[in-house]
C-alpha cells in the first residue's frame, strides 16, 4: 500500500503539470491570431501615413510622391496576407463578415489615396471625403428624393411580384397558360428599361406612380418565371406519396409544391430587389416631379455637381443592399429545413 503513494501522488503532480502546459498545436491558432493583428496594425499604420503624406496643401503628388507609390506595393500584399487569414476564419460570431468589411474599406482607401495623389478633378471622379461632405450638406435635399424613389420602388416591386406569383400558380394550373405565357417572359426579359419608361410616364403621369409602374413591369417575369421552375422543381416521388394520401391539387400546392418552391420563390425576390430600384431610378430620368434619385442624378450632373451625383449612388446603393439583405434574412428564417443551410 504504501509502495503505491508515491506513484499516485506522482501521476497526478503528472497530471497538473500537464494541465497547465499548453500543447503545440493548440498554441498555433493563437500565434496566427497575434501575427493577423499585427499585419492589420501595420496595414492600418502604413495607410494612415501614405495618406497623410499627400493629403495636406503643397504635398508633393502624383510623379512626384514616389515614395508614397512606393510603399503602394507592400500594403497591397499586407493586404493580401491580412484577407487570407481572416477568410480562412471560422464562420461564426459574425468573423464572417471581417473579410469583406475589410475589402471595401480598402477600396474606398485606394480610392481616396489614389484621387488626392494624382489630384484627378472633381469633376471626373470625386474623392470619398467629398461625396461624406456632398452627403451631409445636401441631405435635406437627398433625402425626401429618396422617400420618393422608395414610394415608388415599394409599390412596384410588391405589385410586380404580388401579380407574377399569382399568374405563376394560375399558369401551373392550366398548362395552356404556362406554353403560352413562358415564351413571352423570355421576350419581355429583353425589353430594354429606357423603352419602358417613357410609355408609362405617358400612360400614368410624371408623379411616383409612372415609376412603380415601371418597376412593376421589370419584377414580373422574373417572380413568374422562378416561381413556375421552382413548382416543377419537386421531386415526383413527394408528388406520388401525396397521390396515395389522395390529396387534391390545392392540398399538394399549399402542403408540398410552394413550400417546395421557396428557394426560388425568395432568389426572384433578391433579384427583383435591385432589379425594381434600378427602374425606378431610371424611369425618373423620362419625366419626374422635382424629387427623386434619378431626377436628382440628372439635375446634378448637368449643373456639374458629381459629389452629389455620388451621394445619391451611395444612398441608392445602401438601400438596395439593405432591401437585399433584409429579405436574405426572411428567407433564412423560412427556409431553414434547405439543404443549402445545414451544416
Amino acid at each position: 500500500m504504501n509502495a503505491g503513494r508515491p506513484a499516485g501522488r506522482g501521476s497526478a503532480s503528472s497530471h497538473v503539470s500537464a494541465g497547465h502546459s499548453r500543447h503545440p498545436d493548440e498554441r498555433r491558432p493563437l500565434r496566427r491570431h497575434a501575427g493577423t493583428a499585427f499585419a492589420a496594425a501595420m496595414l492600418v499604420g502604413l495607410g494612415t501615413w501614405m495618406l497623410q503624406a499627400v493629403a495636406p496643401e503643397g504635398a508633393a503628388r502624383g510623379a512626384a510622391a514616389v515614395q508614397v507609390w512606393g510603399l503602394l506595393v507592400p500594403w497591397l500584399a499586407l493586404l493580401w496576407f491580412v484577407l487570407h487569414r481572416l477568410a480562412a476564419l471560422p464562420a461564426r460570431g459574425g468573423a464572417q463578415w471581417l473579410a469583406p468589411a475589410l475589402l471595401g474599406a480598402a477600396i474606398v482607401y485606394l480610392w481616396e489615396l489614389l484621387v488626392v495623389g494624382f489630384e484627378v478633378p472633381r469633376v471626373l471622379l470625386p474623392a470619398p471625403h467629398a461625396v461624406a461632405q456632398a452627403l451631409v450638406s445636401r441631405w435635406e435635399v437627398l433625402w425626401p428624393d429618396f422617400m420618393q424613389t422608395a414610394l415608388a420602388v415599394l409599390a412596384g416591386y410588391a405589385a410586380g411580384c404580388g401579380t407574377g406569383l399569382a399568374v405563376a400558380l394560375l399558369a401551373d394550373r392550366f398548362g395552356l397558360l404556362r406554353r403560352g405565357l413562358l415564351p413571352l417572359a423570355n421576350l419581355a426579359g429583353a425589353v430594354p428599361i429606357v423603352g419602358i419608361a417613357p410609355i408609362m410616364v405617358m400612360w400614368f403621369g410624371f408623379d411616383w406612380q409612372s415609376k412603380a409602374a415601371v418597376a412593376a413591369v421589370v419584377t414580373f417575369f422574373p417572380m413568374l418565371v422562378n416561381t413556375l421552375a421552382g413548382l416543377q422543381a419537386v421531386d415526383a416521388m413527394h408528388r406520388d406519396l401525396m397521390r396515395t394520401y389522395a390529396a387534391g391539387h390545392a392540398a399538394t400546392l399549399l402542403k408540398l409544391r410552394l413550400p417546395g418552391a421557396l428557394p426560388f420563390i425568395f432568389n426572384a425576390l433578391k433579384i427583383n430587389s435591385t432589379l425594381a430600384l434600378i427602374a425606378a431610378i431610371v424611369a425618373e430620368f423620362f419625366g419626374s416631379p422635382i424629387y427623386g434619385l434619378g431626377f436628382r442624378i440628372s439635375a446634378e450632373v448637368a449643373r456639374m455637381n458629381v459629389d452629389v451625383v455620388w451621394a445619391a449612388i451611395t444612398i441608392a446603393a445602401l438601400a438596395g443592399s439593405a432591401f437585399y439583405g433584409l429579405i436574405a434574412l426572411v428567407e433564412r428564417g423560412t427556409t431553414f429545413w434547405h439543404p443549402s443551410y445545414r451544416k
